[in-house]
């Protein structure tokens, strides 16, 4: 088991729902943005899923679907209104993740119909 505290990763599950996707990349700013670093795995009702360790803190992360960034996959990247996003120098968004002192699951990210 591991041992909880100030520095310590923690698990965390990271889904996005793409059911149309044919491959499904995770980067952000614990792994240095890298686009091919971290693929997600298909679930049978077509979303994604991975499960990532993560220090206590917020991150930053975009989904890399089908060769396409995006924090939305299928909807829009500049929704300002929606909740777990900021603006990224880019003029698009990043999803944010917060890792407190308990283990837990990122929500679901759900793709919207074209």
């Amino acid at each position: 088991m591991k041992k909880r505290g100030v520095g310590v990763a923690q698990e965390r599950t990271i889904r996005v729902q793409a059911p149309e996707a044919q491959e499904v990349f995770l980067a952000g700013s614990f792994n240095d943005w890298n686009p091919g670093a971290i693929r997600m795995e298909r679930d049978s009702d077509g979303s994604w899923t991975v499960v990532v360790p993560l220090t206590p803190g917020r991150h930053e992360y975009k989904f890399i679907v089908d060769g396409r960034w995006c924090c939305n996959p299928g909807g829009t990247e500049f929704e300002e209104a929606c909740p777990g996003h900021v603006r990224n120098s880019f003029g698009t968004l990043n999803r944010t993740i917060d890792v407190g002192g308990e283990s837990g699951t990122a929500p679901t990210i759900q793709a919207k119909k074209s």
